[in-house]
C-alpha cells in the first residue's frame, strides 16, 4: 500500500460517485460485515457506477445516483402487499470506490464489498452500472455458496466469451459466472430477443445447457410460466442470484439505457417476473444499465422502473405475497 500523503484536493474517482442521498432515505452503513451485523441489516444497497466496457451508448455510470434520487417518490410500505421493507432493516452502503479505467481493480474492490454484505447475512442489492458489474457480484457469491443458480432478465444472452479480447465486458457476465463455478444447467436467461444476439452467444448456451426463455415464449405462455420455469432451473441448487437489465423492457418504458429494446417486456411483465423469481428468496440481486442521461426530462422513467424492480425483489425475497383477493381468479399473467 502506498504511503504517499493523500492530497484531499486531488481527483481519486468519479465526480458523480458517492452517497449524496441514500436509497429510500435509508441509513448509511459502510460495506463492512461487522457494521452491517451490528445494524441487523438483512438487505444492503450497493452502487457500482461503472460503464467503461460498454459497446454502445454510455451513461450507465450515472445509474446508482439516478435510482437513489427517484427513490424519494416511493415509500418503504406497499399497501397492496401490506408489507414494509423496513422489516428487513435495509441500509445503503454507498458506492464502490471506482478505479478509473481499471476494471480489474474496480471489480476486486466491488467483490470485496459485496462479499462483506454477504458475510453479514444481508441481501446485496447492487445498482449498476453496465452489465459487467454482475461479474464481481457473482464471484463474491460463488466464493461463499457452493452451488448457486442464476436468473438473468435481459434482451441479450450476455454469453460472449470476450469482446475484442476483453473478458470483463458487459456482454460477458454469464460466461464469467460459469468461469467462477456457476453450473450452467442452473442458469436461466429470460426475455431474450432474437435481433441482438450473435451466433457465438447462442452456441455457448446450447453447448453448456443454459436455459433460454425467449421473449416470444413469454408472449405465448405468460409471465407466471416464465418465472416458474426460471425458478425451477436456477433454484435447483443453493439459491438464486437475480440480475435484471432494464434493456429487457420495451424502449417505450425504458429509453434511458445503452441498448433500448423495441418490443421488449412491459413494466408490468417485468414486475411479475421479478416477483415470481424472487418469491422463494434470493442470494443477491442487481439492476443494471440504467442510463438517465440518455432520456429527456427532469425525471428518469427508466430509473423509476429500476427502483421499482429493486423494491419488488427485496419484498418478495422477504416473503411478501399478493393477498388472496387479488390472486383469486387470476389468469396466466398473474
Amino acid at each position: 500500500m502506498s504511503t504517499t500523503p493523500v492530497d484531499p484536493t486531488m481527483w481519486t474517482s468519479l465526480l458523480h460517485a458517492g452517497l449524496v442521498g441514500s436509497f429510500l432515505r435509508l441509513p448509511h452503513v459502510p460495506a463492512d460485515s461487522d457494521a452491517l451485523k451490528s445494524h441487523g441489516a438483512k438487505a444492503a444497497i450497493y452502487g457500482l457506477p461503472w460503464d467503461a466496457t460498454n459497446i454502445s451508448r454510455t451513461g450507465a455510470n450515472y445509474g446508482p445516483r439516478a435510482i437513489r434520487e427517484v427513490s424519494a417518490q416511493f415509500l418503504t410500505y406497499n399497501a397492496t402487499l401490506d408489507f414494509d421493507l423496513l422489516d428487513l432493516k435495509p441500509v445503503d452502503t454507498g458506492d464502490c470506490d471506482v478505479v478509473l479505467a481499471n476494471a480489474v481493480e474496480t471489480f476486486a474492490r466491488a467483490q470485496s464489498d459485496i462479499g462483506a454484505i454477504l458475510d453479514a447475512g444481508a441481501l446485496p442489492v447492487t445498482f449498476g452500472g453496465d452489465h459487467s458489474i454482475t461479474i464481481p457480484a457473482v464471484r463474491a457469491v460463488r466464493d461463499r455458496i457452493a452451488d448457486p443458480g442464476l436468473v438473468l432478465i435481459d434482451m441479450h444472452l450476455d454469453t460472449a466469451p470476450d469482446v475484442g479480447g476483453e473478458e470483463l465486458n458487459h456482454c460477458c457476465p454469464v460466461v464469467r459466472a460459469v468461469d467462477a463455478g456457476f453450473d450452467p444447467k442452473k442458469i436461466a436467461l429470460v426475455g431474450i430477443s432474437g435481433w441482438m444476439n450473435p451466433r457465438t452467444e447462442l452456441a455457448y448456451c446450447r453447448e453448456h445447457g443454459i436455459t433460454v426463455i425467449w421473449l416470444e415464449e413469454i408472449w405465448a405462455r405468460g409471465t407466471r410460466w416464465a418465472a416458474d420455469k426460471a425458478r425451477e432451473v436456477a433454484g435447483a441448487g443453493d439459491g438464486i442470484y437475480l440480475s435484471f437489465d432494464v434493456d429487457s423492457l420495451d424502449a417505450a418504458h425504458a429509453l434511458g439505457t445503452c441498448c433500448p429494446s423495441p418490443g421488449g417486456l412491459t413494466s408490468r411483465e417485468a414486475i411479475e417476473l421479478v416477483r415470481g423469481v424472487s418469491q422463494d428468496g434470493l442470494i443477491g440481486v442487481d439492476v443494471v444499465e440504467t442510463a438517465p442521461s440518455l432520456e429527456a426530462g427532469a425525471s428518469s422513467p427508466t430509473a423509476l422502473i429500476a427502483g421499482r424492480v429493486a423494491l419488488e425483489a427485496m419484498a418478495f425475497h422477504a416473503g411478501a405475497r399478493l393477498p388472496d383477493v387479488v390472486t383469486a381468479g387470476a389468469g396466466r399473467e398473474a
